[in-house]
């Protein structure tokens, strides 16, 4: 009898993870290799978050908090939300886990029933389809096409949606794409569902603050009403506030599910770090001004990056609305051959050279449902970025 759960055999360990840990296994061993596959910023968390939890620690705030959140923390989010988003809630409509990764995963595990469905637009966070098969369901993957900027279309969403759909997992601005629905796109959406009551939806809003003007980001709960009592709106403090480390993510919904989220965390992990919590307490309620400043650094960094690439052989790269990634197309290179004599027949092919042949690691396309591509995290300087397209276009002009 195996000793290892079947439910294991279902899933995958995270690709992004594992390029960030080939680069840096790489420069350990004296390799000249530039990591693009990490999706944190590079900017340091902000000095008044830092001093708020050096200030939990001096007064004591080390103890177990409530399974899910502090009450401080949840007023802080539901001002977030009413500022920013224009949504009431409630602090027991509010869970906070450690990260955003297990409020999804408390939400999934705690309302898929095998044999339920929840639809994925593809290209997808690694993350999303993975957890739905270890709670049980079945994810449905539509995808999105280069042609439509990676995002789908109502057509599309309808189609997908069946009697068994539960959830449907929404993420604008997206990752791995950096796409974003604009009012108008998500409210053809938001009418699809209003078609059928049955389906619930879970939005990912971390890269909110990440977000390029003209481009304004809204999310389907403020779109439309209607969708309020079956909406689970998702969020963090990792992009915007550089907290990836903090471990610190949220979610506002129905109390019912909330509760059921608290149920399932109360028998895992419990309550997240109270630091982290203190220091998000000031992150939501504290200045807010740098957002746009590294915002800026962020879309500057998004156009050197499309420009460059768009100028390698080979590669199609569309300008995303947000977040700080692309996701060009290498259509043009599949079929041909490496120096190495290498053919490149897929897109982890074409990563795994560029990675042994420049010394650029980043994450082949198939890891997020949609080849042929891949994903480069623009999240490190301008002149990192500079040298790293720079050897991926020499690396495309090779190809044979």
């Amino acid at each position: 009898m195996a000793f290892l759960a079947d439910s294991l055999s279902r899933v995958k360990p995270s690709q992004t993870i594992a390029v960030t840990n080939k680069a840096r296994e790489l420069r350990a061993a004296g390799r000249d290799v530039i990591g693009l596959g990490a999706g944190e910023p590079d900017f340091d968390t902000p000095d008044n978050v830092k001093a708020a939890a050096k200030a939990a620690i001096d007064a004591g705030h080390t103890k177990y908090t409530a399974v899910d959140g502090i009450p401080e923390l949840k007023e802080a989010i539901c001002a977030k939300f009413k500022r920013e988003n224009g949504l009431d809630y409630a602090p027991a409509q509010v869970s906070v886990g450690a990260g955003g990764k297990q409020v999804l995963y408390n939400a999934l595990m705690a309302t898929l029933n095998p044999g339920d469905e929840v639809i994925i637009p593809a290209p997808y966070w690694v993350s999303y389809p993975d957890m739905v098969l270890l709670a049980g369901g079945a994810p449905v993957i539509v995808e999105a096409t280069l042609e439509n900027r990676f995002k789908i279309t109502p057509e599309q969403l309808e189609a997908a949606i069946t009697p068994k759909t539960k959830w449907f997992i929404f993420n604008s601005p997206s990752n791995p794409s950096g796409a974003g629905y604009s009012r108008d796109e998500l409210k053809g959406l938001t009418e699809v569902l209003m078609r059928h009551p049955h389906v619930w939806v879970m939005t990912d809003d971390m890269y909110e603050h990440i977000a390029y003007p003209p481009f304004e980001f809204c999310t389907p709960a403020q779109v439309e009403p209607g969708l309020y009592e079956r909406t689970l709106t998702c969020n963090g403090v990792s992009k915007a506030y550089a907290m990836t480390g903090w471990r610190i993510g949220y979610a506002a919904g129905p109390v019912e599910l909330i509760a059921a989220m608290r149920k399932l965390q109360s028998q895992s992990t419990s309550n997240p770090c109270s630091i982290s919590q203190w220091a998000a307490v000031e992150a939501l309620n504290g200045p807010q001004d740098f957002l746009a400043e590294r915002r800026e650094a962020f879309r500057r960094r998004r156009d050197l990056v499309v420009r460059m690439l768009n100028e390698a052989e080979g590669v199609e790269c569309p300008t995303p609305e947000g977040a700080f990634y692309v996701y060009p197309s290498i259509k043009g290179c599949i079929g041909k051959t490496a120096p190495s004599g290498k053919k490149i027949a897929t897109d982890e092919d074409f990563a795994a050279e560029l990675l042994e042949t420049e010394g650029v690691a980043v994450v082949f396309g198939a890891a997020f449902g949609l080849s042929p591509n891949f994903r480069v995290s623009y999240a490190t300087s301008d002149e990192l970025l500079e040298e790293a397209c720079r050897r991926i276009q020499r690396f495309c002009a090779a190809l044979r």
